[in-house]
């Protein structure tokens, strides 16, 4: 009796042993970045609170929010240009530019409110000039931003080079208020308006349809382009909003010290980059959120605050340790774009 074969077949060999069906699983690694720095961040602070007396009042994470606000602000904008697969590195520069003639005007008798918008529009002025040269000439951001950096600064200090005070009754007034959100802890206006910046931002990159560009510009800027997306005006915004931020950074600059000086902010741009990066956000762009910045921002303070508590190390121990964790985070991303084959 001959046996007939009923299994049909699929050219593809059976499983056994032998030959075993290879199944590749992906785990989902989009909040990887972000729970690693929150995980961090909790395990920095409990530390402090087990190590150090009077580490875990409310005044402490308080004073993180006040002491870091202008970093904050900063690095929000940063983050929408990350995700887009760009840099900014004009960003201190701007703060410089703004806390110079914020104090020059309100000096020469400008009404305060006339210097906060002239201000403003100038920071979004100058990154929108660079967006447009990134986006219409081709130019790497890098070098875009770079020559921003140089104007920036050289307007800075072609105003004044020298610290210039500022008594605008109003710019006082703002800097000595204190809002009470406790029994004994107290905080100031620009930490409140930093924390504002944070929930405006993060609403705008999660819900709305210039956040999604962001996004489909960073995963593939040529792709958004074939799907029809803006890709120019949305990347000269983008440098728009940094341009924006960085021109409120230098304003809460200036609100924080009562004056003007062409090489505040400096350095500050590398801050934020490595701020952002901590928190979770791909260099290499399309992946990234505005509350993971926030953490990264926690993260820098909290280390600085640690080292002030400890009291016996040097400060130089911030930079240091900021560039390890720097290092660690840029490995990791690494490791978690990377394909598997």
């Amino acid at each position: 009796m001959t046996t007939i074969d009923a299994t049909p077949d699929t050219g593809r060999k059976p499983d056994s042993p032998a030959n075993p069906r290879r199944r590749v699983y992906r785990p989902n690694t989009k909040y990887l970045p972000v729970l690693a720095t929150l995980a961090l961040l909790v395990i920095m602070y409990t530390s402090g609170v087990v190590n150090y007396e009077n580490f875990g009042q409310p005044s402490v994470l308080v004073n993180l929010f006040r002491d870091n606000a202008v970093l904050l602000v900063v690095a929000v904008g940063m983050t929408f240009v990350i995700i887009t697969g760009g840099i900014d590195l004009s960003v201190g520069a701007v703060i410089s530019l703004t806390t110079t003639l914020t104090a020059t005007l309100l000096q020469g008798g400008w009404p305060p409110l006339v210097v906060l918008v002239l201000v403003l529009v100038l920071g979004s002025l100058l990154g929108a000039g660079q967006g447009a040269v990134i986006h219409f000439f081709k130019v790497e951001p890098f070098i875009a931003t770079l020559a921003g950096l140089f104007i920036a600064r050289g307007l800075a200090l072609f105003i004044n080079q020298s610290s210039i005070p500022i008594r605008d009754e109003t710019w006082r007034a703002i800097s000595d208020y204190r809002i009470p959100l406790a029994d004994g802890v107290v905080t100031k206006p620009v930490a409140v308006i930093a924390v504002a910046v944070v929930l405006i931002a993060a609403a705008v990159l999660a819900w709305t349809r210039f956040g999604r560009n962001v996004y489909a510009i960073g995963g593939s800027a040529d792709s958004a382009l074939l799907m029809g997306l803006p890709v120019g005006r949305t990347r000269i915004a983008v440098y728009t909003l940094s341009g924006f931020c960085a021109a409120l950074g230098g304003v809460l600059f200036s609100i924080n010290s009562t004056s003007g000086w062409a090489l505040q902010g400096n350095g500050l741009e590398l801050d934020a980059i490595a701020a952002v990066v901590i928190g979770g956000v791909l260099l290499t762009g399309g992946s990234g959120y505005v509350l993971g910045t926030l953490l990264g921002v926690m993260v820098c303070g909290l280390i600085q605050t640690i080292i002030m508590f400890q009291g016996d190390l040097n400060s130089a121990w911030t930079r240091i340790i900021v560039g390890v964790l720097l290092f660690g985070f840029i490995v990791m991303q690494r490791l978690v774009t990377r394909k598997v084959k």
